[in-house]
C-alpha cells in the first residue's frame, strides 16, 4: 500500500516538529493505521513504513528501525515504533530502549490485534494454529506462497504445515471477499478454517495512547 519507508506527512506541522509524532511501522500496517489516524482526527501523526517483507527476515528488522528512528528524530518531538517483537527475540525491545523510543507490546501482531492478554490466555489451545490477518490475506501468495516455494513444490505443504490443523482468520474489516480468499487460503493448505473478528484491537489503544 506504501512505498518502502514511504513518508505520509499531514499539513500544519511545525518546522522544528514540536507537537508531531511519527509512527515508524510495518507496511502491514499501514492500511489499519491510516483508518485509525483518519477516523480519529490525529492530524499531528505522521506515518513512516518498512517494508513489510522483512518480516520474513526478522533479524533485519532491528538495524532498519535504527537507521530510520536516526534519520526522522530530529524532525519529531515523538517517534513511536509500530511493531511488536515480531521475532525478533528481544533485540527491537533493547533497540528500543537504547534509543529511547517506545514500541508496541507483545510477541506480533496476531497478538495485538487479537488482544495481547486474550491471544496469550489461548496460546495453550492454539498452539496448533496458523494465523492471518487482512493484510496477509491480501498477500498470501506474496508472503507465503512463494517464499516458501510451495508454487514450484507443493509437496513441502506437509513439511511447513504438518503440524498445524487450522487456520484462523483474524479479521480487522467485516469484509466478505477476504473472508472468501482467507478459506481459500485454508483449503490450499488443508487446514480447517475458523475466523474471529477482531477490528484493530490493541493497535488502536496504543494510538490513542500515542495521540
Amino acid at each position: 500500500m506504501t512505498p518502502d519507508d514511504a513518508l505520509l506527512t499531514s499539513t500544519g506541522r511545525a518546522p522544528d516538529g514540536r507537537g508531531r509524532v511519527l509512527l515508524l511501522a510495518c507496511g502491514a500496517l499501514a492500511r489499519e493505521i491510516l483508518a485509525l489516524k483518519t477516523a480519529n482526527g490525529w492530524e499531528h501523526m505522521d506515518l513512516a513504513c518498512l517494508p513489510a517483507i522483512l518480516h520474513n527476515h526478522p533479524d533485519r528488522i532491528p538495524p532498519a528501525v535504527e537507521e530510520a528512528v536516526t534519520r526522522h528524530r530530529a524532525a519529531y518531538e515523538r517517534i513511536f515504533v509500530v511493531y511488536a517483537d515480531c521475532g525478533t527475540g528481544g533485540a527491537l525491545a533493547a533497540l528500543c530502549d537504547r534509543l529511547g523510543v517506545e514500541m508496541v507490546a507483545g510477541p506480533h501482531c496476531y497478538a495485538f490485534f487479537d488482544g495481547v492478554e486474550a491471544f496469550t490466555a489461548r496460546t495453550e489451545t492454539e498452539f496448533t494454529a496458523f494465523y492471518l490477518t487482512d493484510f496477509l490475506v491480501r498477500q498470501f501468495d506474496a508472503f507465503v506462497v512463494r517464499p516458501l516455494g510451495l508454487d514450484r513444490h507443493p509437496e513441502l505443504r506437509d513439511m511447513y504445515f504438518g503440524h498445524y490443523d487450522r487456520l484462523i482468520y483474524l479479521a480487522q474489516t467485516d469484509d466478505a471477499d477476504l473472508t472468501l480468499r482467507a478459506r481459500a487460503a485454508a483449503d490450499r493448505l488443508g487446514l480447517a478454517f475458523e475466523q474471529r473478528f477482531t477490528g484493530f484491537g490493541d493497535l488502536a489503544t496504543e494510538l490513542a495512547r500515542q495521540a
